[in-house]
């Protein structure tokens, strides 16, 4: 009978890639989903500090969905760094903007572990697309249904 916990190696972690499509998503709900796939929590050889999690490329960024008043209500703030310089956005205003994948991608930062090296190593495994396509299909990547999960996960309006 062994009394030790398995520890994952670097070496021995075997990455897949994944594609989920954004389209009508819940976008919490989304960001929980990868959060987790990119820290590798879903596999059952988890280690808290190595890198044991997928490649995640995310496509229809832009038509991510938000619950309740979230689209209006919801105020994005950053700092410029300059006295008085709080700036403020809703997420109307971004999701309509340049960069709507933002929206997803700062959601996802913010549920992985917070200013560490593994962290933002993990997020540069994260691809988010506007676009119904995606450049990485070299990689064989495996689709997941993100809609069929559960119910609660598509917004049809």
């Amino acid at each position: 009978m062994m009394k030790t916990t398995a520890s994952l190696k670097p070496a021995d972690v075997e990455k897949k890639w994944i594609v989920i499509d954004a389209e009508n998503a819940v976008v919490g709900r989304l960001a929980s989903f990868i959060a987790m796939r990119l820290r590798g929590k879903h596999r059952p050889d988890y280690t808290p500090h190595v890198d044991c999690g997928d490649f995640v490329v995310v496509i229809n960024a832009d038509k991510v969905k938000f619950t309740g008043k979230k689209l209006t209500d919801k105020i994005y703030y950053w700092h410029t760094g300059h006295p008085g310089g709080i700036k403020e956005r809703t997420a109307d205003k971004i999701l309509g903007g340049k960069y709507p994948e933002r929206i997803l991608e700062k959601a996802v930062e913010r549920m992985l572990p917070k200013e560490s090296p593994l962290a933002r190593k993990q997020m540069t495994h994260l691809r988010i697309y506007n676009v119904g396509e995606h450049p990485h299909q070299a990689q064989n990547p495996e689709v997941i249904a993100f809609a069929d999960l559960n119910s609660k996960n598509v917004r049809s309006k």
